[in-house]
């Protein structure tokens, strides 16, 4: 039967739930009937996680379990594992025991279900992460920058649980960093190329173990992430806003200097002006780049009927060491990255 569903987990010293969340994860995929796999990932962890995972594979016939050589952040996890995915439908998770992976066969089904939809997103209604009194006010104001550039209302843009078409993301993985942010540049996107995504409310319950999130670090590459991508594809709504107040009050304080001293422009209101149409011609050359380069709005349908794994270099697969490896059984292999 063909995997319709391939479950991404990236693992990065959770040994002590890991376990727990890969059983809650199965054992949802099997009361729903749906054909799937699991892509167990371990991010080269310091713990016991790896070893946890391969001894409790065995008795999940639908888990593969892959490792890292070198620690690579939950973004480049993502990309591989949607790269090696089968399924049409990837599901990102994490498995710190705070979303409910319970739900996974609901955001499936409606892809499913509803063709016009390209991502099912679960938009958390509460949170429960640390630094939570600077998080709330971080995470709404970059929020609202995101709906401001990309024009649409988003309920969660960072949400670490969502459902989406294979097919459809392809073409935008190469643009993923490698860390937390990752769920934010595919969020983007695909709103940005008029793909159609939907949410749904979820619970979100307080991580088990110790968070991976650096509040000023993480924050300030989310920030740098939004403008990042809104100006990958359409940089005159970065550039072009502020260029054009620079303009206004440029011109403005011109006239006013010409009342007041005719023929006379300080220094101040030149620079003004200059600082303006330079951004407007940045912008607008910007914008020419965008458009005439041949991945500006990339074409999914070539990738529907085939779809890149990665290669040799990305990936070092040990299948035929399993017997001999500690890190690997016979059952379900490891592979260990050497590009991350």
């Amino acid at each position: 039967m063909p995997v319709v569903a391939t479950v991404v987990l990236p693992c990065f010293n959770e040994q002590d739930h890991v376990v727990a969340e890969l059983e809650r994860i199965t054992a949802a995929l099997d009361a729903s009937g749906l054909s799937y796999e699991v892509l167990a990932i371990d991010d080269a962890s310091t713990d016991g996680t790896l070893a946890a995972i391969l001894a409790a594979a065995p008795r999940m016939p639908h888990v593969q379990v892959h490792a890292f050589r070198r620690n690579g952040g939950s973004g480049t996890v993502r990309r591989i594992g949607t790269q090696l995915a089968r399924g049409e439908i990837v599901v990102w998770t994490d498995a710190d025991m705070s979303y409910p992976n319970e739900r996974i066969p609901e955001l499936v089904q409606l892809l499913l279900d509803d063709p016009s939809y390209d991502q099912v997103v679960g938009a958390r209604t509460s949170e429960e992460g640390s630094h939570k009194w600077l998080r709330l006010p971080a995470k709404w104001f970059i929020r609202k920058i995101a709906e401001r550039l990309s024009n649409q209302r988003i309920p969660d843009l960072n949400s670490g649980l969502r459902a989406f078409r294979r097919s459809v993301s392809l073409p935008y993985l190469r643009l993923l960093p490698a860390g937390f942010s990752c769920v934010t540049t595919i969020t983007l996107a695909f709103l940005s190329n008029q793909h159609d995504v939907r949410y749904v409310p979820i619970e979100y319950a307080k991580r088990a173990g110790t968070s991976k999130f650096h509040f000023v670090r993480d924050a300030y590459r989310y920030i740098l992430q939004v403008l990042r991508m809104v100006m990958y594809f359409d940089p005159l709504k970065v550039l072009m806003p502020p260029a054009l107040w620079l303009l206004a009050i440029g011109l403005t304080k011109a006239v006013v200097d010409m009342v007041r001293h005719p023929f006379y422009f300080p220094a101040n209101t030149v620079l003004v002006v200059l600082t303006g149409l330079i951004i407007a011609s940045m912008g607008l050359l910007a914008d020419l780049v965008v458009r005439s380069r041949p991945d500006g709005v990339p074409d999914v349908s070539t990738h529907l009927a085939g779809s890149p794994q990665p290669t040799r270099s990305d990936l070092a697969t040990v299948s035929d060491q399993a017997g001999a490896s500690p890190r690997a059984s016979a059952s379900h292999r490891a592979t260990l990255s050497d590009q991350v």
